[in-house]
């Protein structure tokens, strides 16, 4: 297959797209974190099951994720997935910000280190974009 060149729209999508899912991430956590699914953890997997399904925060983060799949394929319709998929990246890095800022969540020096390394991994990869 040809090697594609990114776009500002493909670019944009791109980021508009792992954002999505990062959103996502975030709110199937808030979902799953709820008193009712917690509760249902002891239970059995019909208790489980229901509670999950009742949860808006896991409808939503499902259709996040959707809309995110979505936007994703239309990256894949424009560039190589060689040059796309490194973008991923950047929802480790955004997941663990909103995280940190919308779930109260630790963030160590390790983290931090890990997360420098995931920057530095995509500006390697892309370095021929």
């Amino acid at each position: 297959m040809k090697e594609m060149t990114l776009s500002w729209t493909v670019l944009t999508l791109i980021f508009i797209s792992v954002t999505i899912s990062a959103i996502a991430q975030v709110t199937l956590k808030q979902g799953m974190s709820s008193s009712a699914v917690q509760q249902s953890l002891t239970g059995g997997w019909l208790a489980i099951v229901i509670a999950v399904a009742s949860s808006l925060y896991v409808w939503l983060g499902l259709i996040f994720y959707a809309l995110g799949a979505v936007l994703w394929l239309g990256v894949l319709a424009r560039v190589d997935v060689s040059i796309a998929y490194p973008f991923v990246g950047l929802g480790f890095i955004l997941t663990a910000l909103l995280g940190v800022f919308l779930l109260g969540e630790a963030f160590s020096v390790i983290r931090f280190v890990g997360t420098c390394l995931v920057v530095l991994g995509i500006v390697l990869v892309t370095q021929g974009c």
